[in-house]
């Protein structure tokens, strides 16, 4: 089948899914087939040691509209998300988490906004299925995104959406090795639409995302898309600096009068270098990491290297420039 035949293609990183993938299928090809959508999934295996590889190589045999994409390790959910689009060449390219905590049932919705000529369509979360911690922390990431965040309309969203086949190809032309999708994906401006759906559970298995690699993606939202923590650090810098003077100008002003100035002590002086030296390292820290990225950035290593791919026509697929090296079909 000829690229421009397929109307959308559904992009889903795989990372140690094996429980899910068969709830994944049944219910991604119902729902399709049910729209008369000319589909096509992209599943990006990122790495995973379970069977969910060879699940996904079985079903392409079976169904010839289920693609497969080897990473030749995990190298993150979001750079399986940018290989998997790399291969993109239907009309409309979603991006859909294997785990089924976004419904793939609302991609009908999502087509039809595209039809009615949305350039991206973007599925906002209502509410959320996650408990404890999960929940707690989600909840503030979001939160500080929207107030400090340079694009807030990211707040609430995450990978699930939709982009126009024209909009997915200026994505690929974006260089930054610390990607956070919703936030690239909202800078790429276009005509935008959103879709509200309450976020599920997840249909089988356990979280893949450790909470240092929640953080770590959370710190990439912020860093990527924010200058705000180092204009905040220079607030308080300021701040402490004002108190300081004042603080000054207060015991001249004593000594200049002959005010007997009481012995401070040397807890006071303590706890002043403790609390002033616990600025400076994190002053220091937030530099670093727009530093590090700095260094990620110049080093210009690919995002992803492609094992192999499995399903594709000898003269489909493409592979973005970054990636290393041209995959084994």
């Amino acid at each position: 089948m000829d690229q421009t035949d397929f109307e959308l293609d559904v992009v889903i990183p795989v990372f140690n899914e094996e429980d899910v993938l068969p709830e994944l299928r049944k219910r991604l090809t119902a729902a399709l087939d049910k729209a008369s959508t000319r589909w096509r999934a992209i599943l990006v295996d990122d790495g995973s040691d379970d069977r969910s590889r060879e699940m996904i190589q079985q079903w392409g045999q079976e169904d010839s509209r289920i693609i497969l994409v080897e990473l030749s390790r995990n190298f993150g959910h979001q750079s399986a998300i940018t290989a998997g689009i790399s291969f993109a060449s239907g009309q409309a390219v979603a991006v859909l988490d294997a785990d089924l905590q976004d419904p793939p049932e609302l991609l009908d919705e999502m087509m039809a906004a595209w039809r009615k000529g949305a350039e991206i369509v973007v599925a906002r979360r209502r509410t959320r299925a996650e408990t404890g911690w999960r929940r707690l922390a989600f909840g503030f990431f979001h939160l500080f995104l929207e107030r400090f965040g340079s694009l807030p309309s990211s707040a609430n969203t995450g990978v699930f959406g939709l982009m126009d086949r024209r909009v997915a190809q200026h994505f690929q032309r974006l260089s930054e090795r610390h990607r956070f999708f919703p936030g690239l994906r909202d800078w790429l401006g276009f005509h935008r639409q959103e879709v509200l759906y309450d976020r599920e559970e997840r249909a089988a298995g356990t979280p893949k995302q450790s909470l240092r690699r929640l953080i770590s993606y959370a710190l990439d939202s912020i860093f990527s898309f924010s200058y705000q923590p180092l204009r905040m650090m220079t607030c308080l810098g300021l701040v402490i600096a004002l108190a300081g003077f004042l603080l000054a100008g207060y015991f001249i002003t004593k000594r200049l009068l002959g005010i007997e100035i009481a012995d401070t002590g040397f807890t006071t002086l303590v706890t002043l270098i403790l609390v002033l030296g616990g600025f400076n390292l994190i002053g220091l820290g937030l530099v670093g990491e727009y530093v590090g990225r700095i260094y990620d950035e110049v080093k210009n290593r690919p995002f992803f290297i492609v094992r192999a791919t499995h399903g594709f026509a000898s003269d489909e697929g493409s592979v973005s420039i970054r990636s290393g090296e041209e995959p084994r079909k």
